[in-house]
């Protein structure tokens, strides 16, 4: 993206890049006068910029930045969150049939959020009590939730949701 602090246009060429020019009117006088004009170059560090996408048949890791972009895109599909955290033994446990369950239903969103410091505002707002929590999202709102490393009720409940 190139940035102008003047106007805060931003034109976006390369989502991974960010070059950030400065001051617009410096820049035309570096122009003008034939010199340089000293672009910096930096990683970009929003994870949001890079368009926040889920892809049916896979499970995505999402954040605080990409939780609710990639719900409010799915727009009626049905999405199912699983909320874990690293050192859980259940939740390991169900990660393996939860990546299976993804590639069976081509109609679903898997996402998965890693219950840590980093995301806890989202783990607030969400209301996580256990981990494993499954949340079902349906039209961008929570219908049904499934707490612990039971299988059969997380089936039946995304079926339950599916066929709503």
């Amino acid at each position: 993206m190139v940035q102008n602090s003047m106007s805060h246009g931003i034109i976006t060429k390369q989502p991974s890049v960010v070059c950030v020019a400065g001051d617009y009117p410096q820049v035309l006088m570096r122009k003008e006068r034939g010199m340089s004009l000293g672009f910096r170059v930096k990683a970009s560090l929003d994870a949001s910029a890079a368009a926040a996408v889920a892809e049916v048949g896979r499970v995505t890791e999402v954040n605080n930045d990409t939780f609710w972009p990639i719900v409010k895109a799915a727009g009626d599909k049905t999405v199912v969150l699983d909320m874990y955290t690293q050192w859980c033994g259940p939740c390991k446990a169900m990660a393996p049939k939860y990546q299976e369950l993804s590639e069976t239903y081509d109609d679903v969103i898997f996402l998965k959020l890693d219950c840590n410091q980093e995301n806890r505002p989202l783990v607030k707002d969400l209301g996580l009590k256990v981990v494993p929590t499954f949340k079902i999202l349906k039209d961008s709102k929570i219908v049904k939730e499934v707490t612990g490393a039971k299988l059969d009720n997380l089936v039946a409940a995304i079926e339950n949701v599916r066929s709503s």
